[in-house]
């Protein structure tokens, strides 16, 4: 069983119109650090992950694995090796987008059940549109049923992928734009046909990877092994479906 996506969704909403939409382009220098050497957090990512924390096992009792509480502990990240619910939390992803007044942001929520994500939720916070998918029940955006782009040759596609390389000599636009949400988003909702990862950090892919495959895509690691949420190394590759994703997988690097 799990919590009804809906009452999910609002609680992500109040949260972003509570912590995040007020601190966005009003952000003072104090309310801006480096946690590592070029990875910044902001005072929105700090708060929003405590609240949402709070207010998402209020609802459902689980562990929490969030992008700032992970910083502080790493040895959090253990719970999603082990049985039981998990609540994995991105509360701003695209946060140098964020700090530098851009709106390519948003916030992901993954529920994860014994090492398998059993629902998700990217919120966009301002055009206030939430995309969610639970495990067999599709992906959606309000009353919208998502799909991924139908599979097209190499020459037509538009992906998510360094700017060069193979990959970026054969297909038809490639770029970053600096939010793993953004590109799911776009990945269900017409604009990209395909996206690659290298840095799999469960809050940044959790729920993308089950929103996608709900909305018909094909993914895996760029070796053939299924997608796990957790702290996973190797590359992720996402695509419309198997024949397209077997031709972009002999390109990426």
């Amino acid at each position: 069983m799990i919590p009804d996506l809906d009452t999910v969704a609002a609680i992500i909403r109040e949260a972003a119109e509570t912590e995040v939409l007020p601190r966005f382009r009003h952000l003072a220098a104090a309310q801006i650090r480096e946690k590592k050497p070029g990875q910044i957090v902001t005072e929105a990512d700090v708060e929003a992950e405590r609240v949402l924390a709070r207010r998402l096992t209020e609802l459902f009792p689980a562990a929490v694995v969030g992008e700032e509480s992970v910083d502080a502990d790493p040895t959090l990240l253990r719970a999603l090796e082990h049985p039981g619910p998990v609540w994995v939390i991105d509360p701003v992803d695209g946060t140098a987008n964020f700090a530098q007044g851009h709106a390519r942001f948003a916030m992901i929520i993954a529920l994860v059940v014994d090492g398998r994500t059993v629902a998700g939720w990217i919120h966009d916070p301002v055009p206030d549109r939430t995309v969610m998918a639970a495990l067999g029940q599709g992906a959606w955006l309000g009353e919208t049923r998502l799909s991924v782009l139908t599979e097209v040759p190499l020459a037509e596609m538009n992906g998510s992928v360094k700017r060069k390389g193979p990959v970026a000599a054969r297909v038809a636009t490639v770029g970053r734009k600096g939010s793993a949400a953004h590109d799911y988003l776009d990945l269900v909702t017409g604009q990209l046909h395909f996206a690659h990862f290298n840095r799999l950090m469960p809050w940044d892919h959790a729920a993308g990877v089950l929103i996608h495959a709900e909305a018909g895509g094909w993914a895996c690691l760029t070796d053939g092994r299924p997608y796990r949420p957790v702290a996973e190394s190797g590359s992720l590759l996402l695509a419309p479906g198997p024949a397209s994703w077997r031709e972009l997988s002999l390109l990426v690097e």
